[in-house]
């Protein structure tokens, strides 16, 4: 611990401090957590980022919440664990890869499996690496000590044993069904991997011959290249207009295939012709009215978009290109006789933006159904998991509430391989948790795992438990599950939110987590969307290097609000590097008369002034308000209470009213002041702690104090036996008068150094004992020639003049001032007051308000109207005063 203000610098270097502390931090092991069974304990997992590249914004603001909770809660003597740990993330992570591969001219295939998966694994260990040392620059304090990957030994036995008991209780299953698939990757994605959006298309209009000859059914289509698989054309059973063509078949154009006209309720009579074409190999409601008509299933396209053998002459085209030319051949056989433009959603890959298409595959499934209602009963009862905000809560139900069986294979090599084996002989299949060898129902060795990996989101949605050691009953797992909160981004709600509830009840009979904190995503100025293409990305680590760790911090901090978005504004970063240097400043000064002053030597017991009285009672204020905040998520709030108590009273305020005392010669109100300002310094550390971790280390390493880290230091709380409301009274009207001064002078532009007569008249005996009692806070920030403070005040002529709660102000300028400007003025200040005495009433009369509103909040407002309409009076009395 530093003991001289020699070793602290006039500016504060962020890149100095960074560089120390977080080595220290982890060398003293501050951030391990105990697993003290005599502490409580308080868990977060972080949301594990993917080692496909760096961290952007988004990861920043995400992880300063959490380590602002996780740092709050071990200062307030929780055992704290925040979890690091990152995701293997599948599909896009063999898709870097593979595109590294394609600039080297060669593909997975020509390395084969096992030495591409080499590759990727020294991918992950690059990209791991870059991703600690982002962390580290953000001030992260995570327990590495217990970091885990989606991929590493311990998670994939976790993967195994879910998989199997999954599959054991008939939840997962395999089977043949549309699924969305992607082109480019080539693989299967969830629903939820899709996005859709509004593209303007075409629909074509085709007319399908009847077999007998006696004339043709229409039907109408977005996707002509898909007929070439046409199985059937449907209508609705009622339609009168078909009823004598249900059973007779149509000659499929072009392939000449003989298909049934058939009969179902799923056909809108409304839409188009009323007769729709039947492709149960590639579109899902197509597929199930297939499954009803036993209709056969003919796939036309291959794995990578292009037309198969069963698409005859067509075979190899790109789908988009057979379109472009099925579309000139049927018009050249008069089949397609019209074309309309038609706006339509298209779904397309989240991972690889390729247009998505519904494709007849062989895949594994989730049964979804049984989870879904245990995870609807529990959020309805006292065990429910709280959102925050709670409007997520609905959005979260309402997707549960209609969830479908979720498709749990790809068609990649990186991942976990789904514990599957096929006998070759006895073309048996078994589900071990276990490799196996030997086909346990022949015996025969000619054994095949299936070649499919998990979607990543089977093994995220185990991260609560199964990082803590699971299927293990771990002395980590006893202690720190469930976890305490869950900070994550709404855009991911359905892809792990749910699944990662769904497993935790299925297998701790538990939910993982006990609140959940929605954050929204961090836009550029302009409100937009980071993104690549429109080159708006903001990279944390540039900001943390022209600005600080902390600036970034606090910035990111202040500027949420939970679930809703904020928008990234370098003038914000910079403003929060100015708040870094007041705090530097004002530590610098207090450190600078605290020469010789240990821990030993604080002493709140003493003759305590009214400021003194007035700052403790603050810092009582900031801590219960800072405390109360962050325990609600409110980290936006917490951070201004804290930027108002620093900025304004401590800094403004406090430091430049204790200076008489500091300077002067009377050591007892000088040890009592600097007892004071190093208590109020040092609480003041601590509470910015979790916000800025760098800065508040090194200052308060310079503090009289001892303890090895701010980071173990405990947290402030409330001192009642230094609550003192009247100075709080009288402090606030002191600091109305002073500013008014200080408002008018700047206005009249009178400077300061400039000495004046003050006139003040008080409106009672107490605001007359307040005002005298501070008066030699008056006259240090006020300069006045001569101060007069009286109940009996005769106001002369040519004053300009100020009103605020319990005094009444004149400065007498003449010569100095303009009249006219100064009713002008005056005049100002009066409607104002007149909006704001409309504001309240308006209120007031308002029944749903007062009927509503707490007492104490109704009362406040009619204390606020009372105080504008006596404010008012007095500027209108003022203004004729003038006028005259």
């Amino acid at each position: 611990m530093a003991d001289t203000m020699k070793e602290m610098p006039t500016k504060y270097d962020p890149k100095e401090a960074e560089a120390k502390w977080y080595p220290y931090w982890l060398e003293g092991k501050f951030f391990n957590a105990e697993r003290n069974a005599e502490k409580t304990p308080f868990t977060i997992v972080i949301p594990p980022p993917n080692v496909t590249g760096n961290l952007h914004i988004g990861h920043a603001l995400n992880n300063t919440l959490q380590d602002i909770l996780i740092r709050s809660k071990r200062m307030q003597g929780y055992d704290a664990l925040w979890l690091p740990g990152m995701d293997h993330a599948g599909i896009a992570t063999q898709a870097r890869v593979e595109g590294r591969l394609k600039e080297e001219g060669i593909s997975r295939y020509d390395l084969g499996r096992e030495k591409f998966v080499e590759k990727v694994w020294e991918w992950k260990d690059k990209y791991a690496e870059i991703i600690r040392r982002q962390w580290s620059k953000m001030g992260l304090s995570l327990d590495y000590s217990r970091e885990r990957f989606t991929l590493d030994e311990g998670l994939s036995k976790a993967v195994r044993e879910v998989f199997v008991r999954l599959y054991e209780k008939g939840l997962i299953y395999r089977g043949k069904y549309i699924i969305n698939w992607d082109p480019e990757t080539r693989t299967a994605l969830s629903d939820i991997e899709v996005e859709y959006k509004e593209l303007k298309g075409a629909l074509y209009h085709l007319r399908y011959p009847l077999k007998d000859g006696t004339g043709y059914i229409e039907v109408a289509t977005t996707r002509p290249e898909t007929m070439l698989g046409d199985t059937a054309v449907a209508v609705h059973p009622k339609d009168e207009r078909y009823q004598k063509l249900i059973g007779k078949t149509v000659v499929l154009p072009i392939i000449g295939r003989e298909i049934p006209i058939v009969a179902d309720d799923y056909v809108d009579r409304e839409f188009g012709s009323g007769a729709v074409k039947i492709t149960p190999a590639h579109d899902p409601n197509d597929f199930e009215l297939g499954r009803r008509h036993n209709l056969e299933q003919i796939l036309v396209m291959d794995e990578a978009g292009k037309m198969n053998e069963n698409a005859g002459a067509y075979q190899g085209m790109d789908r988009f290109a057979c379109r472009k030319q099925i579309v000139k051949d049927l018009q050249d056989q008069g089949v397609c006789f019209k074309i309309e433009e038609h706006i339509h959603q298209v779904g397309h890959s989240e991972r690889s933006g390729a247009v998505v298409e519904p494709y007849l595959s062989t895949q594994w499934f989730v049964k979804m159904g049984p989870l879904a209602e245990e995870a609807i009963n529990k959020q309805k009862s006292e065990e429910r998991v709280a959102f925050v905000p709670d409007r997520f809560e609905k959005i979260y139900l309402h997707w549960i509430e209609n969830i479908r069986d979720w498709c749990i294979s790809r068609q990649l090599w990186w991942g976990h391989r789904i514990p599957a084996w096929y006998c070759g002989s006895c073309g048996e299949m078994t589900v071990s948790r276990e490799d196996i060898t030997t086909c346990p129902h022949c015996d025969s060795t000619e054994l095949k795992q299936d070649n499919d990996v998990l979607d990543t989101w089977f093994s995220s949605a185990l991260w609560p438990f199964s990082t803590l050691g699971w299927p293990e009953e771990t002395e980590d797992m006893k202690h720190f599950y469930p976890t305490d909160v869950l900070v994550t981004g709404y855009d991911i709600i359905f892809f792990w939110v749910a699944r990662m509830i769904f497993t935790g009840l299925e297998f701790t009979g538990e939910n993982p987590f006990k609140n959940v904190l929605i954050t929204g995503l961090v836009r550029d100025a302009e409100g937009r969307k980071m993104s690549k293409s429109l080159g708006n990305g903001v990279d944390p680590m540039e900001v943390i290097d022209q600005y600080g760790a902390d600036a970034m911090r606090f910035m990111l901090a202040t500027g949420n609000t939970p679930g809703n978005d904020q928008r990234f504004r370098w003038e914000r970063v910079e403003s929060a590097r100015n708040f870094a240097n007041k705090i530097w400043n004002a530590s610098r000064f207090a450190l600078m008369n605290l020469e010789g002053f240990t821990a030993a030597d604080i002493d709140l017991s003493g003759n305590l002034g009214t400021t003194d009285k007035w700052i403790l009672t603050r810092l009582n204020e900031t801590i219960a308000d800072v405390t109360r905040l962050l325990d609600q998520f409110e980290f936006g709030e917490a951070g201004r209470s804290l930027n108002n108590f620093i900025w304004d009273d401590l800094c403004d305020w406090y430091i430049e009213m204790a200076k008489p005392h500091l300077y002067g010669e009377n050591a007892e109100a000088k040890k009592t002041t600097q007892s004071v300002l190093c208590h109020v310094l040092d609480q003041t550390l601590r509470l910015l702690h979790p916000y800025m971790p760098f800065i508040t280390e090194e200052i308060w390493q310079h503090l009289p104090q001892s303890g090895a880290s701010i980071t173990v230091a405990p947290w402030p709380i409330v001192d009642e036996t230094h609550h003192y409301p009247e100075s709080v009274k009288q402090m606030g009207l002191l600091m109305e008068v002073i500013r008014s001064v200080r408002n008018i002078r700047a206005e009249m532009n009178v400077p300061l150094s400039k000495k004046v007569e003050l006139m003040i008249k008080p409106t009672n005996e107490e605001a007359y004992s307040l005002l005298s009692q501070g008066e030699e806070y008056i006259e240090r920030f006020c300069n006045p020639q001569k101060l007069e403070i009286s109940l009996s005040l005769g106001v002369p002529d040519k004053v300009v003049s100020a009103v605020v709660t319990g005094a009444e102000i004149y400065l007498p300028l003449a010569g100095l001032i303009d009249i006219d400007k100064e009713i002008a003025r005056l005049e100002k200040d009066a409607e104002h007051l007149k909006n704001e005495v409309e504001r309240v009433n308006k209120k007031l009369v308002n029944q749903g308000f007062v009927a509503k509103a707490p007492a104490h909040v109704v009362e406040e407002e009619r204390a606020k109207g009372k105080d504008y309409q006596e404010k008012l009076e007095k500027i209108q009395v003022r203004i004729q005063e003038l006028k005259n």
